[in-house]
């Protein structure tokens, strides 16, 4: 924590904002969404076609927005989509704990989703831009406290379901409406100096953006390693509720832990590992080449042993976090040097939006090939190719870097206004 500590005071005030800001959003967000599904199934009865709309609406408008939110920062500066983003976030969590109607549930949804759609590519091209040269470290100071608020958000959502889920939603909302006041008292407005030399119009923008080729290769080359993360959330826990049945659901919680509390606890020490000894092209190499091995672990598992299977779980998630915990810094330096810190935001924004489009097809590969897994009884074909995705996302940034297309552009200097 003393290393925590003096890190993130080594940083600008308003970065260091950011990172708190980071903390309540997460906290927030993960005291509510881990048990929306139960609330809407359960206590209001919804068809299970009602949940997964009310649930894909939001994914919907937050991934298929980012490209909006980021060239909204981009154009207005970097302060206003933040708390509006924050503001509709308010709104959003808000109606979800008192609304009972699908239309009014999918309204709520929306604007939860294309909050983060807002903040998200703001927040990160305004930390960029308060960093300067120290962007790996403050994005790797950064991720500690996002991945805090992970950890700590479902906790504190279960306490605070035992009374009501109403609360859970009126102390989520909460928790965003201060933020908006703080950040209108205490952030200070920012923007790049090339803002001033923004196309004229969105289009234009966008086509300077789609242009950047470099930009384009690595984000492409990127997204398997967001498939390769959200497993977490999908094929990691299908296959402890194979291995354990019943209790494979409290296996799935303790998986969230080790994965938080490993990037929590090791994410400053790894990246001061890894700058001192890679240059950021051979550190992102590196990490993506872990994220995929973390799954031979399972392959490896014979089937039926359910000891060996939950410490192959372990293993994989262990493995998951240390390789993104090495590669998100670097990564997130890498979008601002290939965006020649202009419109930094927008290209965020565009780079999330294609992870999102990896991550939604990648699922729909994953799933499938579960399936073909439970009826033949062999989950093994699953884990080797996501291992085969991990390591061809390695090799396409190791081609990359190779062949200078990481090449480090001139950038500008940034301004307040």
């Amino acid at each position: 924590m003393k290393t925590l500590w003096r890190q993130t005071r080594s940083f600008p005030p308003a970065a260091r904002l950011l990172m708190a800001n980071q903390f309540a959003i997460n906290l927030a967000f993960y005291m509510l969404m881990p048990y929306l599904a139960a609330h809407l199934s359960g206590s209001l009865g919804l068809a299970a076609w009602a949940v997964g709309l009310v649930l894909g609406v939001r994914n919907f408008s937050q991934q298929g927005m980012f490209l909006i939110g980021g060239t909204l920062a981009d154009r207005f500066g970097y302060k206003a989509p933040i708390m509006a983003g924050c503001l509709l976030r308010t709104l959003g969590f808000g109606l979800l704990g008192w609304v009972d109607n699908l239309p009014a549930l999918i309204a709520a949804s929306a604007a939860t989703g294309f909050a983060g759609a807002l903040f998200n590519p703001a927040v990160r091209a305004y930390l960029a831009a308060e960093a300067g040269t120290r962007r790996v470290d403050a994005f790797a100071t950064f991720n500690v406290y996002y991945q805090a608020g992970m950890l700590l958000g479902p906790l504190v959502g279960l306490a605070l379901l035992a009374a009501d889920f109403r609360l859970v939603c009126t102390v989520a909302a909460a928790i965003f409406a201060v933020l908006t006041l703080l950040q209108a008292r205490a952030l200070p407005a920012r923007r790049s100096q090339t803002a001033d030399s923004t196309p004229d119009t969105v289009l234009a923008q966008w086509r300077t953006v789609v242009a950047n080729r470099p930009f384009l290769l690595f984000a492409t080359a990127m997204t398997g390693s967001y498939v390769l993360t959200f497993q977490v959330y999908l094929a990691l826990p299908l296959a402890a509720a194979r291995a354990l049945g019943a209790k494979g659901t409290w296996a799935t919680s303790g998986l969230f832990v080790v994965s938080a509390a490993v990037s929590v606890l090791g994410q400053l020490r790894l990246t001061g590992w890894a700058k001192q000894r890679w240059d950021p092209a051979q550190a992102l190499v590196r990490g993506l080449a872990v994220m995929g091995l973390a799954f031979l672990p399972l392959v490896l598992t014979p089937p039926g042993a359910t000891l060996a299977m939950v410490a192959a779980l372990v293993a994989a998630v262990t493995l998951l976090a240390v390789g993104s915990a090495v590669a998100y810094p670097f990564e997130m330096d890498t979008v601002v040097r290939l965006s020649g810190n202009q419109l930094v935001a927008t290209h965020y924004g565009l780079y999330n939006t294609i992870s999102g489009v990896g991550i939604t097809l990648g699922n729909l590969a994953v799933g499938a090939l579960w399936g073909v897994a439970q009826r033949h009884d062999a989950p093994w074909p699953a884990w080797c190719v996501l291992t085969a995705v991990g390591l061809g996302c390695a090799a396409s940034v190791a081609w990359l870097a190779r062949n200078g297309r990481l090449a480090v552009r001139a950038e500008p200097q940034l301004a307040s206004v």
